[in-house]
């Protein structure tokens, strides 16, 4: 879960730390801060890599559920919005959240008291859409759909682009990194002057305005702006952040 408080006063520390170091040494040709654990000692935000995690299922995934032993029981599926499946002999498995390894091995041991031999091949067949979400001082903030390739600065247009309010070279990137921690980096969105940042599924960009003020303000500026948490369920549909 995220803990909005924490997100502040870490968003707010980078922002300081980023302000502070262009003050003191001038334009730098890296215009990212990394937010790192030794940081911020009460701060709930792992090191930054760039490291891939392994590849977690999600729903609107496509996936082969194949049997070796038992062929007729082979289906290709796709992942429901609760996050779950139904295959034969065994009724309803969650994937979503899964690895494909570790749903391989839950559907096997679930088919163990229906099959001699239990081998299960689980393969993504085709990858649903990336979700992100985009908020701040954009026109319009929200969770946006994701089709193909697509980096951070493109996700700003597809939520209409910066306020007048906006400080694009300050922009929050949050990303669930590799064993599901929580990372988070300030990034330079400015058109043109930018960085290039690919974004991944699951993805949160929040945009904060250009006259902070007092951090006071600036804390209820974005009290309410995070999605909760990196997954859970509301009302049987499994939501992605």
């Amino acid at each position: 879960m995220f803990d909005r408080r924490q997100i502040l006063w870490t968003m707010a520390a980078a922002m300081v730390a980023s302000s502070a170091a262009g003050c003191a040494s001038g334009p730098s040709t890296s215009r990212s801060v990394r937010v790192q654990q030794g940081d911020f000692n009460d701060i709930a935000f792992a090191d930054w890599t760039d490291d891939e995690p392994e590849y977690l299922l999600y729903p609107g995934d496509e996936i082969e559920v194949a049997t070796p032993t038992a062929t007729e029981l082979t289906r290709t599926l796709r992942v429901g919005p609760d996050g779950r499946i139904a295959l034969p002999l065994i009724g309803q498995a969650m994937a979503a959240d899964r690895t494909l390894s570790e749903l391989e091995y839950e559907l096997s041991s679930a088919y163990a008291s229906q099959l001699v031999r239990p081998v299960v091949e689980v393969t993504l067949k085709n990858a649903g859409p990336i979700k992100v979400w985009v908020d701040g001082e954009v026109r319009t903030p929200g969770v946006y759909d994701m089709n193909g390739d697509i980096d951070a600065y493109q996700a700003i247009i597809q939520a209409g682009g910066f306020l007048p309010s906006a400080r694009p070279q300050q922009v929050a990137l949050i990303r669930r990194g590799p064993g599901s921690v929580r990372m988070m980096r300030v990034v330079d969105l400015r058109q043109r002057r930018g960085e290039v940042i690919a974004l991944r599924r699951g993805d949160v960009l929040y945009v904060p305005r250009s006259t902070l003020g007092e951090l006071a303000n600036f804390f209820t500026q974005v009290k309410a702006a995070l999605p909760v948490g990196f997954n859970y369920t509301i009302n049987g549909q499994y939501q992605q952040f």
